[in-house]
């Protein structure tokens, strides 16, 4: 096989290289819903899955901004890589709460993938050396390429009481295991867009898994590994992953729509290009998206630290929220926009538009893309806390 090799120490630049081969997969990928080979080989030697994992066990630990610019670079050229990208690498935010020897023995391998679905009803049942888990999960993009999968849950202790943690709530532990433990079900996956991340459903049936393989993503402050890039709550980086893709996305619809202007004359009208209302859309969206890139960047090397010991207070995790939210909508303002002015060259399948437009509006329904985090963020900003907890 012709395996990517990778030349550069800069996961912008690995990234970078894998386009072309990207690019060339993307139907197989929609058709599919798989990642085919050679493709997947030559991601997992751009180690373009490792780039969220602690040094300790062989991952590139890099900041949040790279994270964003590396995302990007795959989503431009297929949005469902992307995000199976982007979900592989919040995954492996998990390590730096495992004990070592759990973390080596998940991520050992140089094709380690982890997938899991998001917290539901079922829960875990505390026993001698582990816990017992029976359910069905949903959402666990990239289980066609995963090595482990996880389950998060509420903790049933033996005396039927619920586990809690320090604030007093229910405490949600993870559970890792190999993919062979648990029961992928097909064709719980038929949806307009991102197809090819088969983010679909999976069982557990009395699966035993001990406990040095849980571990509770909740609190960073409970983090085993020092790196200012754990200090960050998971789900502040997973937003930053969100944005990256949907940034990528609404970065080639752009693009393609710049290339279509200068070529399109329609009907009883003059070339696109040459339009005084296009010429000024274009610069707007130029001007917005660049604003929404720059703005979240800003906002993550601000908030950065020399301290490995810190932790980002609820104040900057605001701001990572408001940054990302901002990002997200910037960029579904520019696919609605694109996709729309192409007319229709932008309806016909395997064109530049269509499958991102779809990739857009169904990364939009996704909770990280909410309007309700502008309350949130807008209360804390007012000095008011919002209810539950701010992650």
């Amino acid at each position: 096989m012709n395996y990517l090799t990778p030349t550069s120490s800069d996961p912008v630049a690995r990234a970078c290289a894998l386009g072309p081969a990207i690019a060339a997969a993307a139907d197989e990928i929609e058709r599919t819903q798989r990642i085919p080979e050679p493709l997947l080989s030559q991601m997992h030697q751009a180690r373009i899955c490792r780039m969220l994992l602690p040094r300790s066990v062989d991952g590139d630990e890099i900041e949040p901004w790279v994270y964003l610019r590396a995302l990007q670079e795959i989503s431009r050229h297929d949005g469902s890589v992307g995000w199976n990208v982007f979900v592989a690498n919040s995954a492996a935010l998990i390590g730096p709460f495992l004990p070592p020897d759990s973390a080596r023995t998940i991520f050992g391998d140089p094709r380690a993938v982890v997938a899991w679905g998001p917290p539901n009803a079922s829960k875990a049942q505390a026993v001698p050396g582990g816990y017992r888990v029976t359910g069905q999960w949903q959402f666990a993009s990239g289980c066609r390429q995963a090595t482990w999968m996880g389950a998060h849950c509420q903790v049933h202790e033996p005396d039927g009481s619920l586990r809690l943690n320090a604030t007093g709530k229910p405490i949600v532990r993870t559970l890792l295991f190999p993919v062979e433990q648990a029961t992928l079900i097909d064709g719980s996956w038929e949806v307009i867009g991102m197809r090819g991340t088969m983010s679909g459903a999976y069982r557990l049936d009395d699966v035993f898994v001990p406990e040095a393989f849980s571990s509770t993503r909740e609190d960073p402050t409970l983090r085993r590994e020092p790196g200012r890039l754990y200090a960050f709550p998971m789900q502040g980086i997973y937003a930053v992953g969100v944005a990256g893709v949907a940034l990528g996305i609404a970065r080639a619809m752009l693009d393609a729509f710049i290339d279509l202007a200068t070529r399109k004359t329609p009907r009883n009208l003059g070339r696109l290009a040459e339009n005084s209302v296009i010429q000024a859309n274009v610069a707007q969206l130029e001007a917005r998206y660049g604003a929404a890139h720059a703005y979240l960047t800003d906002t993550l090397t601000s908030i950065w630290s020399a301290d490995d010991s810190w932790v980002i207070d609820v104040p900057s995790r605001a701001r990572v929220r408001l940054a990302c939210c901002f990002a997200i909508q910037a960029a579904e303002a520019v696919a609605d926009y694109t996709y729309k002015a192409a007319g229709t060259d932008a309806i016909f399948l395997g064109t530049a538009f269509e499958r991102r437009f779809r990739d857009m509006h169904t990364l939009s329904q996704q909770m990280q893309s909410r309007a309700s985090h502008f309350e949130s963020v807008g209360q804390i900003l007012l000095g008011i806390e919002p209810p539950g907890s701010f992650f």
